[in-house]
């Protein structure tokens, strides 16, 4: 107790020596428009609050600075283990987790009620200066409120029935986010921002949209309705895969996209903060701010100082807040000079900077140049942005100022690996294709042919961005072109438009 008892005081006088000698940057303070003006990153949505934007802001000028410390509390309790901490260590956590699904058999009345209590919280947490994120468990659309309705198996058929408009499936999804709606549409009227973070873990099986290939299709039908038709612009939206452990897929499988996503977090539970997972999160956010979306054993202030300072907030997950740690452990986490409790983020303190500031967000995909010959000549007919190389028009055309034969199109751009290995670059293509990366030929099968797939290899670094070139040709019948990539912790796939960005990054 002795030694623990030096320790707060010399963490006080570091603190204070900090107060005095940084420039205060006023989180937590009233927005301005100098203030989102000077924001590090726009957010996707183009009509955000000047709240939320401010807060993103916040997140940006954190990162690689300090870590927000973050607690999450139930539908039933929405503030008794946020409390708890504070008596635990003296200190408020700066962000305070709650949740808007039901899991416990509630009625349609007692779930609004306990919405509204969380609503009534999360304002008053706001007013006094803390950050306030959202989970949201949801049931499967027109089932009850049961747990085992979150964690219920759904085929890829049937998971498909949900996102097809028209479906009774996608009319009972869309009756439920409209009841979502309600709450945050009482929190974006008394301008609360929130960090909202739904379907987390959908990199793994154990949820109704876990592990589906075509999970963005949920994710974009919920911005669409959150943001375009409630006008809920007080959500800053934050993507949240578990880490990608045995139990879980590669973060870009289910990677949305740069334009629907701000903040990327991953779930991080039995203290298995490997490098990689903090690596390879910061390669696919492409300078948009990372986060611990949930934990059990809490990260270690040291660690995330040598080599993982770029996360901006971590949440403890509920009562593992104490099922996980011991009370030394909580009350040292948080009176570290590198967390960031409320009282610092409202004061605007934070410890000195150990790496250069967050990059602005590249921009997703690959500039199309298409041209109505077969040999890339002359001035391109088409010019647009793809998202990824996964085209098969048949007997049609990519537009019709090309036709539908004797065409040629050339995308170019750059692309990045999440992984330091050797990778196989697969092209499928009706007719001929070449591929360069970083200056190298990968394929080349520059010749008429029906369908055929073809592979080359690679070496890329992590993280390292490389100029890649895709020249393709159709003569006539069916045109189709596809791009794919493995490696051996990346499994056969098309190249996300994840890993692609514009060469120009504006």
């Amino acid at each position: 107790m002795k030694a623990y008892r030096t320790y707060r005081l010399l963490s006080t006088f570091l603190s204070l020596v900090l107060f005095l000698t940084v420039i205060p940057l006023g989180f937590g303070s009233a927005p301005s428009a100098a203030g989102a003006a000077s924001s590090s990153g726009n957010p996707v949505n183009p009509e955000t609050s000047p709240e939320a934007v401010k807060l993103l802001n916040d997140l940006y000028s954190i990162s690689g600075k300090g870590i927000l410390a973050g607690q999450h509390d139930y539908l039933e309790s929405p503030d008794e283990i946020n409390n708890k901490l504070k008596t635990t260590s003296g200190q408020y956590a700066a962000l305070h987790g709650y949740e808007m699904g039901a899991i416990s058999g509630q009625s349609e009345g007692t779930v609004a009620w306990q919405r509204q209590n969380v609503v009534n919280s999360a304002m008053n947490w706001s007013r006094g200066g803390g950050i306030v994120a959202m989970t949201f468990h949801a049931n499967l659309p027109g089932t009850s409120y049961d747990w085992s309705n979150v964690k219920r198996s759904l085929s890829q058929s049937e998971f498909d029935k949900y996102v097809t408009p028209g479906t009774p499936q996608y009319s009972s999804l869309i009756a439920e986010l409209d009841k979502v709606a309600v709450s945050l549409k009482s929190l974006r009227d008394a301008k609360v921002p929130v960090l909202w973070r739904p379907y987390h873990e959908m990199n793994g099986n154990w949820f109704w949209w876990g592990k589906k290939n075509n999970f963005s299709e949920l994710w974009n039908i919920m911005y669409d309705r959150f943001a375009n038709v409630h006008k809920l612009n007080n959500l800053l939206w934050v993507w949240s895969p578990n880490a990608p452990n045995a139990w879980s897929d590669p973060y870009a499988l289910t990677y949305p996209g740069a334009d629907k996503v701000d903040i990327l977090a991953a779930d991080i539970y039995e203290n298995d903060y490997q490098q990689q997972y903090y690596d390879s999160l910061l390669s696919l956010a492409a300078g948009k701010p990372i986060a611990i979306g949930e934990n059990g054993d809490l990260p270690n202030p040291t660690k995330l100082l040598q080599s993982q300072s770029k996360w901006v907030f971590m949440m403890s997950w509920g009562k593992f807040l104490y099922e996980n740690n011991s009370i030394e452990t909580i009350q040292t986490f948080m009176n570290n000079s590198f967390t960031l409790t409320r009282d610092k983020y409202n004061s605007g303190m934070l410890p000195p900077a150990n790496e250069q500031e967050a990059l602005p967000p590249l921009k997703n995909g690959l500039k199309g140049e298409y041209f109505k010959n077969m040999r890339l000549s002359g001035t391109p007919a088409l010019t647009k942005n793809d998202a990824v190389i996964d085209f098969n028009w048949q007997l049609g055309t990519p537009d019709a100022s090309l036709g539908i034969d004797n065409f040629s199109i050339r995308w170019s751009g750059k692309m990045k690996a999440l992984y330091s290995e050797t990778y196989q670059i697969y092209s499928a293509s009706d007719d001929g294709i070449r591929v360069w990366i970083d200056g190298i030929p990968v394929i080349d099968s520059w010749i008429e042919q029906s369908v055929t797939e073809r592979q080359g290899s690679i070496t890329l670094k992590a993280g390292q961005l490389y100029d890649i070139k895709v020249e393709y040709y159709e003569n006539q019948g069916d045109a189709r072109v596809k791009l794919m990539w493995k490696s051996p912790s990346q499994p056969k796939g098309t190249i996300p438009s994840s890993v692609l960005f514009l060469s120009d990054l504006t």
